[in-house]
C-alpha cells in the first residue's frame, strides 16, 4: 500500500494576484485614443510653433418689428449676401434696444451686428455696431431696390467671398476712415469660413457722393470659351454685370459705444425725413392760402367793379 502525500504537496500553487489598480485610460481626441506620451509631445510641438491669426468674424443680421415689406426684402438680400452672417429674431424699436441687441449678440456669439430699424413704416435706419465695446454708426437708408424689383442680369454663386472697392474719398475724413475700416470688418467675408466659398466672383462697391455712401454690387464676369480662356492676371477681358440690391447710407451719427454711447461724429448737413414731410405740407397749405386769398381778391374786384347794365338783355324774354 502507497504512502499518503503530505497536505502540502495536495495544495495547488494560487495564482499570483494582479495589481488591483487599474491601467489608467488614455487621453481620446476627435481621431480616436492616444497616450500621454503623444499628448505631451503634439503640445509641446505647439507651444513651440507660434500661432496663426483666424478671423473669426460673425455678424448678427436682425430688424425691429413692423418693418415694411421693402425692407424685409432688403435685410433678407444681406442675409444672402454675407455667409458668415447670423439671422435672429425681431426686436421691438424702443430706448432699451441697445441693452437687447448687445445681449442677443453675445448670446449668438457675435462679434458685429447690422440692425434694421423702420419708423412710421416708411423710414429705414441701418446701424452697424461692433459689439460689446463699439464704435456703432446711424444711417438713415435711401433710395432702396432689391433684388426682386431689379431683376438684374447679373449672377454669383452664393457664398463667395466679395472683393470690397472703395472710392478714394474714404481717406478724405477721419470719420470716412472710420467708416472704412467698419465696413471691411462687417462686409468682408472671413478666409476660410465654414460656409464661404474659396474664391471672389464679385464686387461690394462703396463710393461717396454728396456726402452718402453708395453701395452696389457686381458679378465679376469671365469668358469660359476654350478660344476666349484668359490668361492669368488678364483683366482686359473681364467684365463686371450688376447684380444688386442698391441703396444710399446717409451718416447721422458715430457713437463711442455699442447702439450709444459719446457722440464721436454728428453730421451737420443731416435733415430729418420728418422735417422734411413738415416743410412739404407747409408747401401744400400755402398753396391752398394762396386760392383762398386769390378768391377773395376776385370777389372784391367784382364788387368794386360792377358791369354796366345791358340794354338787350331783356329783349328775347316777350
Amino acid at each position: 500500500m502507497g504512502k499518503k502525500r503530505k497536505h502540502s504537496e495536495t495544495q495547488t500553487a494560487e495564482p499570483k494576484k494582479k495589481d488591483e489598480a487599474a491601467p489608467e485610460r488614455p487621453k481620446r481626441s476627435l481621431f480616436g485614443w492616444k497616450d500621454k506620451e503623444e499628448v505631451q509631445q503634439q503640445t509641446e510641438s505647439n507651444t513651440d510653433t507660434p500661432q496663426v491669426f483666424r478671423n473669426k468674424e460673425k455678424v448678427m443680421v436682425t430688424c425691429s418689428r413692423r418693418i415694411n415689406y421693402r425692407y424685409r426684402h432688403l435685410m433678407l438680400n444681406m442675409v444672402s449676401l454675407l455667409p458668415h452672417c447670423k439671422k435672429d429674431n425681431k426686436v421691438e424699436s424702443r430706448s432699451s434696444k441697445g441693452a437687447t441687441l448687445n445681449e442677443l449678440i453675445e448670446l449668438r456669439g457675435c462679434s458685429s451686428a447690422l440692425f434694421f430699424e423702420c419708423r412710421k413704416h416708411q423710414d429705414l435706419y441701418l446701424w452697424m455696431a461692433r459689439c460689446p465695446n463699439g464704435p456703432s454708426v446711424k444711417f438713415l437708408v435711401n433710395a432702396v431696390h432689391t433684388m426682386e424689383e431689379l431683376k438684374l442680369t447679373g449672377n454669383h454663386l452664393k457664398g463667395s467671398r466679395p472683393l470690397l472697392t472703395f472710392s478714394s474719398n474714404f481717406e478724405k475724413d477721419a470719420h470716412w476712415k472710420l467708416l472704412k475700416e467698419m465696413i471691411i470688418q462687417i462686409f468682408g467675408t472671413p478666409k476660410e469660413h465654414r460656409k464661404s466659398k474659396p474664391y471672389h466672383d464679385h464686387v461690394f462697391v462703396f463710393s461717396i457722393a454728396d456726402d452718402h455712401i453708395w453701395f452696389r454690387n457686381y458679378q465679376i464676369s469671365v469668358p469660359h470659351n476654350e478660344s476666349d480662356k484668359m490668361v492669368r492676371g488678364g483683366l482686359d477681358k473681364m467684365t463686371l454685370v450688376e447684380v444688386g440690391p442698391r441703396f444710399c447710407l446717409n451718416p447721422i451719427k458715430i457713437f463711442a459705444g455699442s447702439f450709444g454711447g459719446p457722440t464721436l461724429y454728428e453730421n451737420p448737413f443731416y435733415v430729418s425725413p420728418n422735417q422734411i414731410r413738415a416743410l412739404e405740407k407747409r408747401q401744400k397749405a400755402g398753396k391752398y392760402a394762396k386760392k383762398v386769398k386769390a378768391k377773395t381778391r376776385r370777389k372784391m374786384h367784382e364788387l368794386s367793379n360792377p358791369l354796366e347794365p345791358d340794354e338787350f338783355a331783356d329783349m328775347w324774354r316777350e
